[in-house]
């Protein structure tokens, strides 16, 4: 178990702080001060006694800080962040810029197990999960080196709903009152569409905004670009995303990565239309973001265009999102591309 109370729930600090034989109530200050003071130094927790304080760093507590190896700039002020974990692991963050609104994409996974083939955060070795510490810890190292965030997603490295328990507390810490007290709208968690844990997730005491990476309308198609899909096909998938929207009342958010021939004609278009029918959603269809790993082509902007104009018509409302951050490996889907040397895949794509 980590000793990072940066790791801890109220809860859980109420139960170290008992276990040191002290009041319970005194667990309120080290929250506040890690998650609203972002203190990082147990001695300057000063609501605490001295001795309780000298006691917290005897027994190994600790409280964690991401150490920034690189950050990178691109031209369209997206923001990338490199860090450093405690076991050499390296994750990505990213802080995308859009007029008032300031977006950060936080990764779950040092690395990931998915295997999406059109991604190069699946292409590189699944190390670890991230602590919801780490996790948050994104967050709040972002801020303080760049500003405020308006809006978190769970859509960095790795499949967050496979690292569940520690991206539900991360949810949970970073929505508390007397922390960040970041609103549950302004947090969204993305999946490629593991139904059980979608289904699990309906019935949290917090329940974010929840996107699904889908980028096919058939499961012939879906399978030979996300393997998931062979485990949860799409009808399993679309059933747990309805029941997660009885639940939440608000429409859920499917991405579609537009590749060149792959899944962008006007078919799939109209596929996609049936497919969604009677579903309160948006759907974002993403640029594909080129790396040295894969040799697919975005769809161009006409092409998305057109398949946009298909899905406007049938009332599905939809939002277009061109590349940004691709020179500094930032865009979607490009996280972990240098990271190591990603290799192609070679595989097969059956078009439909």
């Amino acid at each position: 178990m980590s000793n990072d109370l940066k790791d801890k729930t109220v809860k859980e600090l109420e139960q170290i702080i008992a276990g040191l034989g002290q009041k319970k109530y005194l667990a309120e200050y080290i929250f506040q001060f890690i998650h609203a003071e972002d203190v990082t130094d147990i001695l300057k927790i000063t609501p605490l006694s001295k001795a309780l304080r000298e006691q917290l760093i005897e027994n190994d507590y600790h409280i964690s800080r991401l150490n920034i190896l690189n950050k990178l700039t691109d031209k369209d002020g997206t923001i990338k962040y490199v860090f450093g974990l405690d076991d050499g692991s390296r994750i990505e963050t990213v802080l995308l810029l859009d007029d008032k609104r300031r977006t950060l994409c936080v990764s779950t996974q040092a690395g990931c197990k998915m295997g999406c083939v059109f991604c190069a955060t699946g292409k590189i070795k699944f190390r670890r999960n991230l602590s919801a510490g780490e996790i948050i810890d994104q967050v709040y190292t972002v801020q303080k080196d760049s500003a405020i965030i308006s809006n978190i997603v769970y859509m960095g490295m790795g499949e967050p709903l496979e690292n569940y328990d520690a991206v539900v507390k991360s949810v949970q810490i970073l929505n508390n009152p007397a922390g960040r007290n970041i609103g549950i709208r302004h947090i969204t968690v993305s999946t490629c569409g593991l139904a059980p844990a979608i289904k699990k997730l309906a019935y949290e005491n917090v329940r974010p905004r929840l996107a699904i990476s889908l980028n096919a309308p058939t499961d012939e198609l879906r399978t030979s670009l996300m393997p998931i899909n062979k485990k949860y096909p799409i009808a399993k998938l679309l059933d747990a995303v309805r029941t997660y929207q009885i639940k939440l009342k608000e429409r859920v958010t499917f991405e579609y990565v537009m590749i060149k021939c792959i899944n962008d004609t006007l078919l799939h278009a109209g596929q996609l239309v049936k497919l969604l029918r009677g579903i309160k959603c948006n759907v974002n269809l993403i640029e594909y973001n080129p790396h040295g790993g894969c040799k697919f082509k975005g769809s161009g902007t006409e092409q998305i265009s057109h398949f946009a104009e298909v899905i406007e018509e049938a009332g599905i409302e939809n939002t277009i999102r061109l590349k940004k951050g691709s020179s500094i490996c930032a865009a979607c889907g490009q996280l972990g591309a240098n990271l190591n040397n990603v290799q192609s895949t070679g595989d097969s794509i059956k078009n439909e």
